[in-house]
């Protein structure tokens, strides 16, 4: 009642009686793991349907543009004075991809339906870790049996009034566009918003100095379209009525530009190898730390048997340190609410998959063929766990019982170094495998997570010696880009933030 010549096709509730009229659909929310589905309408399975990825920092105006798009879908003009919203305005940070399904209001003004996937708080300031958590959410999105298989455009948020991409929103953009292949460039678009209907020459100057590659027209220019809509704001209604005017023309050109699209598969593989590269260098630098606890106790534990060698004439039982992995729970501040699971090998007692893990265990992107990508003896699923606890190392202090020589046991501590550093041998050359695998199939290799293992390979891979391998890991190195570096500096402030 009270929406004229409108059909919302559900229930709505009336948020504000003003001019014009805002109302709430009641959307049908569902939420299936990481992902929350909110739906308007039924789905047509005859009709078309086109999606679209949404990125952008907090504050840009993707919420506003996701109503937008949802009013302009429905055919509300101008002269309707009536505003619906779909998305509602979430207190509390979240890392779920949320996506909005417009069904029911083909041939209102489009052919199509629409869906909108909006990644909030992705490249936020709570570090790396929680980057690698969305591109895991976007690889469940991505990769289930049940939704997303393509996207028509992504999407570009920012503000007109933007003249420099900060860090943080260039290494975004970046690592949102490295989820695809190669051929991404052609889906990319910027969407403009606060703008007054000019060109915004800052806005892009600032994506063509940070290196953002996307679409151009035929005439080579940057696809770009502009948005301003401030109907619900307290202005005079003629510039209220010019700014939704040019918005809806804008409108009409954006999802002209759908329609005529190529879909974009998402890199599937490349996220899967993007995990898998994470899971295994994690774990080779969790099994370097445990060498060189080791090697620290062994020392010790040579000096305490020459001191003891020393001493014949007393009664003294020498001591040695024992290193060892106790399995302990997970902290929820360490990988965020709702987010504590781990995959673990009993076997090798290593941490496979951590910060965790977002799908079922026989899902998890590190086994291949049923066995584990990760932990050192690559075990089978069967002997792995999913749970909200990790392997840590620890040292507990032993005496020594065995009368043996202190030559002999020189002999055995240097049988087991040498089999833990050709273990991390092992672990350096599969991680230097996934390196390269990723730079040939990915549009850029910069995700923070990705630049972190490629500096700690390049430094490893100079201990081992291994002149060739640093050679090439420096030449990508040097093959980096404006985002990448930003990215970096990027990294570096998130580790200043969290000491």
């Amino acid at each position: 009642p009270g929406v004229p010549n409108l059909s919302p096709r559900g229930p709505v509730d009336l948020k504000s009686d003003g001019s014009p009229a805002v109302y709430q659909l009641r959307a049908k929310k569902e939420k299936s793991g990481t992902l929350t589905k909110v739906t308007v309408g039924k789905q047509n399975l005859y009709k078309t349907n086109r999606t679209i990825l949404l990125v952008g920092e907090t504050g840009a105006g993707k919420s506003t543009l996701i109503n937008a798009l949802l009013n302009y879908s429905m055919g509300v003009r101008w002269e309707d004075r009536v505003w619906f919203q779909i998305v509602q305005e979430e207190k509390s940070q979240t890392s779920d991809v949320i996506m909005y399904e417009i069904f029911a209001f083909e041939d209102e003004t489009l052919p199509y339906s629409l869906t909108i996937i909006d990644t909030p708080g992705y490249g936020d300031t709570r570090g790396t870790e929680h980057d690698d958590i969305i591109s895991h959410r976007l690889l469940d999105l991505f990769g289930s049996d049940n939704e997303v298989h393509e996207v028509h455009a992504v999407g570009l948020v920012m503000k007109a009034s933007v003249n420099q991409l900060s860090d943080g929103l260039t290494y975004l953009f970046h690592s949102m566009t490295s989820l695809f292949g190669k051929d991404v460039e052609k889906n990319i678009v910027a969407l403009i918003t606060h703008s007054d209907g000019r060109k915004p020459k800052n806005a892009l100057q600032a994506l063509e100095a940070a290196n953002i590659k996307y679409a151009k027209n035929k005439n080579n220019q940057s696809v770009h379209f502009l948005f301003n809509n401030c109907q619900l704001e307290e202005e005079k209604e003629k510039y209220l009525k010019k700014n939704y005017e040019t918005s809806e023309e804008e409108m009409r050109e954006f999802t002209a530009f759908l329609k005529e699209t190529t879909p974009l598969k998402p890199a599937s593989e490349l996220l899967k190898e993007r995990v898998r590269l994470t899971a295994c260098v994690q774990n080779l630098q969790e099994r370097i730390r445990f060498t060189e606890v080791k090697q620290r106790e062994m020392k010790q534990t040579v000096e305490a048997l020459e001191k003891h060698d020393n001493m014949q004439n007393e009664e003294v039982t020498p001591f040695v340190a024992e290193v060892f992995k106790h399995r302990e729970s997970i902290r929820e501040e360490t990988c965020g609410p709702g987010f504590k699971a781990a995959v673990i090998c009993t076997a090798c007692e290593e941490n496979c998959h951590y910060p965790g893990c977002t799908v079922p265990l026989n899902h998890c992107e590190v086994f291949q063929d049923g066995l584990c990508t990760s932990c050192t003896k690559k075990c089978p699923a069967s002997v792995h766990l999913k749970e909200k606890g990790r392997y840590v190392t620890r040292i507990r202090k032993g005496q020594k019982n065995e009368p043996q020589t202190k030559e002999k046991d020189v002999c055995l501590l240097g049988k087991e170094m040498n089999r833990l550093t050709a273990e991390n041998s092992q672990f350096l050359d599969e991680s230097y495998r996934h390196v390269v695998r990723l730079e040939q199939i990915a549009l850029k290799t910069n995700s923070a997570s990705t630049i972190v293992h490629l500096d700690f390979l390049i430094e490893k891979m100079k201990e081992k010696g291994d002149a060739e391998k640093v050679q090439k890991l420096e030449e990508m190195k040097k093959r980096v880009d404006k985002g990448t570096k930003a990215a970096k500096r990027y990294v570096k402030m998130i580790a200043l933030r969290e000491q």
